[in-house]
């Protein structure tokens, strides 16, 4: 028997997951007469960057627009006797594999490629692919292995700023991780900013009033794996310097920013933050306790 014709695909793919579930495209029955899933994406044509070709296949595959890592994971799988046209190839397959993420409000998945190598594309419980309950491709399968949640870790500075029985506090807009909610005055610190010097610019930006930064109090953290504001599913690790501060007693608070995180600022009664009349984050009940006992 004759050497078999040598073939190699290189191919991009895409691991993209969102609230516990995964993006994945079922093979056409002109592929396979089994019900196989696999991971978004497809060849690299000539000339084109892998992340290029990932993106397009993704339109073609689901009809989402998403973003990829910059980083990526290479997969090889050799067959030496694969299944190749209407023959047999030994076959190599070179697979790389990116990070991907859609919009938080992007539609539901639908195929929009005619007659190609995939004819349905769904959100999939993460959980039953791990488990086998839904059949799908070996590189599914590798690529979850290897996978790690994009980690974040965020830095800010807020302000306790009491007057009287009330607490000023500012409400995260659409842009934010849970918008509606409220939360303290202040935000991220940049490069090389002191923390100080980067509350009181927050709490102007995000109140418009001047804030007399006091003394550090605490030194709060939270940790959890959600979805970002973009769509992608991110590690975070939040670490939040609590300061005391004060405002002048004429002060009217109002949203500077446009267009940012905060969409409304209010002097709350703390009762109605004590007692859960007020959605807040977990760091004002944290910052009050300290305030109260403190």
């Amino acid at each position: 028997m004759g050497r078999l014709p040598q073939r190699q695909r290189v191919a991009a793919y895409a691991v993209i997951i969102r609230d516990g579930r995964i993006l994945l495209s079922r093979l056409a029955a002109r592929v396979t007469k089994d019900e196989l899933w696999t991971l978004p994406g497809g060849g690299i044509e000539h000339g084109e960057d892998p992340r290029d070709a990932v993106i397009r296949e993704i339109v073609e595959e689901t009809g989402l627009t998403a973003t990829v890592s910059r980083e990526a994971r290479v997969y090889s799988m050799h067959n030496r006797r694969a299944r190749f046209g209407k023959g047999n190839a030994d076959y190599h397959a070179l697979r790389i594999v990116f990070e991907g993420w859609v919009a938080a409000d992007a539609p539901s998945p639908r195929v929009v490629e005619v007659d190609g190598s995939t004819d349905e594309a769904a959100w999939l419980p993460l959980a039953d692919v791990l488990s086998g309950a839904v059949p799908t491709t070996s590189l599914v399968l590798e690529a979850l292995r290897d996978h790690e949640h994009n980690r974040h870790q965020r830095v800010a500075a807020y302000a306790v700023i009491r007057r009287g029985g009330e607490v000023l506090l500012t409400r995260l807009s659409g842009k934010a991780h849970l918008p509606g909610v409220w939360t303290l005055p202040g935000g991220g610190i940049e490069h090389g900013e002191r923390p100080a010097v980067g509350l009181a610019r927050e709490v102007a930006e995000e109140c418009g009033v001047a804030c007399d930064v006091g003394a550090l109090l605490d030194v709060h953290d939270v940790h959890l794996v959600g979805t970002a504001p973009d769509g992608r599913t991110q590690d975070y690790h939040g670490v939040h310097l609590i300061y005391a501060g004060t405002v002048g007693p004429d002060a009217v608070p109002r949203v500077v920013e446009v267009d940012g995180t905060t969409d409304a600022v209010e002097w709350v009664a703390v009762a109605d933050v004590t007692e859960g009349r007020r959605e807040v984050l977990d760091v004002v009940r944290h910052a009050l306790s300290l305030a109260v006992t403190g």
